[in-house]
């Protein structure tokens, strides 16, 4: 090999490593660098990326082709044929011989007609006059449009509510996590006080061991609550459509930022403006286009027809031939007027008319109980949310008084006026009163989601 091909190859083997290098030095960087989210980002996300919420979306663009098919029915329809027949053998027919120059009737002669090539093209067109069926179809591929984009909403907020949901619980579970950090800094702070007394002489070995314990049992609880989060994001992204392995930041201020606010039990709501009934009254009316669309069964129908064809013959190819080879061309036209009238078909039409008039009965019950359902479900989120604000502020008093007693009790401890015991006893009731205002925390934003939901607001999260 020569050295001149021996040093591009290398430089090129060189550039090619630094670019790889680079390439990856560069999706490493996109990988870990963490994406912030905040509730509305992570919903408007989850709106374009959810494969549900884009699935709607596809629904939707598919109606509208949906209407140019039924659209498509109204209008001409052209179709043109061609074809080349060899037919190496003739079909022979049996006729008296009375052709000839020596006739006679009463004998039988065998005779080929037609020829040995067939070439021919030709145009049709039909026309719908009138054809009920048709007309209403377009009305209900109209009406089907209009129920993807309903449906599309109703998607969009299934989708809102457990992405808002589980953004909740992250926040708290990471507000958990931030009180064990807290209780097992200050239980650590007294370890070491404690380890001083012990190797002074002033402290018991059972208690330097319990409180090595205490903090083992912290660090175990913590483990567990940072498995819930990863656990808990994952979902998350999942529901976000994010990529699961995306590292994100939730903002702590979120959870904190809350102005509890009592609903009145005397408040009501407009069912009828729910997207599930809404959606539901868009089903019946599809139902009602079914219907009469079975019902233009039996009306006539109207239509017209035309034909032209152009046909070559002769014994050899007749491309491009005329008769001074043999070949003969014909043309032919034809133009009709197709009536069809619908006498009797054994009720066949009718039976199916009744069995719509069923399906609506159904779906109207459907809509009474859906409608009952979304009633309640205002009346249990009144309620639902009116009880979360009085376990909330309780649980924020608790806290206060939790810590409370544990600043006095360590001042206790460290004067000699409390015990070991004492002092754990109130970092687990100050650590409990801090889990459990995290859990009312996020019961309420559940309960201000479902709120929300049963006032058929859940988009107003995003604005």
């Amino acid at each position: 090999m020569k050295t001149g091909q021996l040093n591009n190859q290398l430089k090129n083997g060189r550039r090619w490593l630094l670019l790889s290098l680079a390439a990856f030095a560069t999706l490493f960087a996109t990988a870990q660098q963490p994406v912030q989210l905040n509730l509305k980002d992570a919903l408007t996300y989850a709106l374009e990326a959810n494969q549900n919420a884009r699935k709607a979306k596809l629904d939707v663009e598919n109606s509208e082709y949906q209407i140019d098919e039924v659209r498509s029915q109204a209008l001409p329809q052209i179709s043109g044929t061609g074809g080349l027949t060899y037919n190496p053998l003739l079909q022979k027919s049996a006729l008296p011989n009375i052709f000839g120059a020596n006739p006679n009737p009463n004998e039988t002669i065998l005779v080929a007609f037609g020829q040995k090539w067939n070439a021919n093209a030709g145009v049709s067109l039909s026309q719908n006059l009138f054809n009920k069926s048709v007309f209403t179809g377009l009305d209900a591929a109209k009406a089907a449009r209009e129920f993807y984009k309903i449906s599309q909403q109703l998607t969009e907020e299934q989708v809102l509510e457990q992405v808002a949901t589980n953004y909740y619980q992250v926040l708290v579970q990471r507000q958990q996590i931030g009180v064990i950090d807290s209780t097992i800094k200050n239980t650590g702070r007294v370890q070491r006080i404690l380890e001083g007394q012990y190797k002074a002489g002033l402290a018991k070995k059972i208690d330097v061991d319990r409180i090595a314990v205490n903090i083992s049992n912290l660090q175990s609880q913590r483990q567990q609550l940072l498995n819930g989060v990863s656990l808990l994001e994952n979902q998350l992204k999942f529901f976000m459509g994010m990529p699961i392995n995306t590292a994100i930041i939730i903002p702590d201020a979120e959870i904190q930022a809350i102005q509890p606010q009592a609903v009145g039990m005397n408040e009501a709501i407009n069912v009828d403006d729910r997207t599930e009934v809404r959606l539901l009254r868009q089903q019946e009316d599809l139902l009602n286009f079914q219907k009469e669309s079975i019902k233009a069964e039996y009306y006539p129908s109207l239509s017209l027809a035309s034909n032209y064809s152009y046909q070559g013959i002769g014994n050899s190819v007749p491309l491009f031939k005329g008769k001074s080879s043999g070949v003969n061309w014909v043309d032919a036209a034809s133009v009709s007027l197709n009536l069809r009238i619908p006498i009797f078909n054994g009720g066949a039409t009718k039976s199916r008319i009744k069995q719509t008039e069923i399906s609506i009965k159904k779906l109207n019950e459907d809509i009474a109980n859906t409608s009952l359902g979304l009633n309640l479900a205002f009346e249990n989120a009144k309620t639902q949310i009116n009880n979360s604000i009085v376990t909330l502020n309780a649980q924020k008093k608790n806290v206060q008084l939790a810590q409370d007693v544990y600043s006095n009790t360590q001042n206790n401890y460290n004067n000699g006026l409390a015990t070991l015991t004492d002092l754990l006893n109130a970092e687990t009731s100050l650590t409990e009163a801090n889990n459990n205002y995290s859990s009312a925390l996020l019961n309420y934003r559940v309960a201000e989601i479902q709120l929300i939901k049963s006032q058929g607001q859940l988009k107003s999260l995003i604005n």
